[in-house]
C-alpha cells in the first residue's frame, strides 16, 4: 500500500514517488489529501501542472483512496476520476481501524474515537511520522513535492506488517510495525 499526500499539483514530485512505488510493488494508492492546487501558503514549485497530476492519478484510479485536503475543492474533484471530497475514510486491517484524513482538521491534537491498537493517517504538516502513542498508531507519509520543518520529500509504504516513510530515493526515515507498542 503506497501512502502519499500533499502532491500540490506537481508532476515531477508525483512521477518520482509513482516510480518508487512501483518499485515497492504497490497494490493500493492511499492519497491523502492537497492533490492538485498549491495553496495560498506554499509556492508554486517547478513542474507545477495540476491537470497533468490529474490525468496521471487518473490512471490509476480503479486502486487509488483518497481524502480531500484543505487545497482541494469541489473544481478539483471535476478532473479526478476517484472520489476525493470526503473529509476521512476508514481502511479495516486485522480488525483494526485506521482513519484516513488530511490532518487539518482530525489529527493528533484532535482525534476521531479510536481503541488501543487502531491508528491515524494523515498529511498536511509535510513532516514524516511513524510511531505508536498512547496505544494509537500516528502515520504521516510526509510531503511527497515539499518537505517540511528540515525535512526531505516522502511517501509512505506499509507492506502488511511495517508502515514505513522513506524519501523519494527509497532511504528509510522512519517506521513502526502494526502491532501495538
Amino acid at each position: 500500500m503506497l501512502f502519499i499526500s500533499d502532491i500540490h499539483g506537481v508532476l515531477p514530485a508525483l512521477d518520482r514517488a509513482l516510480d518508487l512505488g512501483e518499485r515497492l510493488g504497490y497494490q493500493q494508492i492511499i492519497v491523502l489529501g492537497d492533490v492538485l492546487n498549491h495553496g495560498p501558503r506554499n509556492p508554486v514549485l517547478p513542474g507545477y501542472a495540476p491537470t497533468e497530476v490529474a490525468d496521471r492519478l487518473n490512471q490509476f484510479a480503479d486502486r487509488i483512496v483518497a481524502v480531500r485536503g484543505n487545497c482541494d475543492s469541489e473544481v478539483d474533484q471535476m478532473l479526478c476520476h476517484f472520489p476525493l471530497m470526503a473529509e476521512y475514510n476508514w481502511l479495516v486491517m486485522d480488525g483494526r481501524r485506521l482513519c484516513l484524513t488530511h490532518g487539518h482538521r482530525l489529527n493528533p491534537d484532535n482525534l476521531p474515537p479510536l481503541r488501543a491498537g487502531d491508528g491515524i493517517a494523515y498529511g498536511h504538516t509535510h513532516v514524516p511520522v511513524a510511531r505508536w502513542q498512547d496505544g494509537i498508531l500516528h502515520f504521516n507519509p510526509g510531503s511527497v513535492t515539499l518537505g517540511k520543518g528540515g525535512h526531505t520529500e516522502s511517501l509512505g509504504h506499509f507492506d502488511g506488517e511495517r508502515f514505513r516513510v522513506l524519501d523519494l530515493n527509497g532511504q528509510e526515515l522512519a517506521s513502526t510495525t502494526w502491532k501495538p507498542q
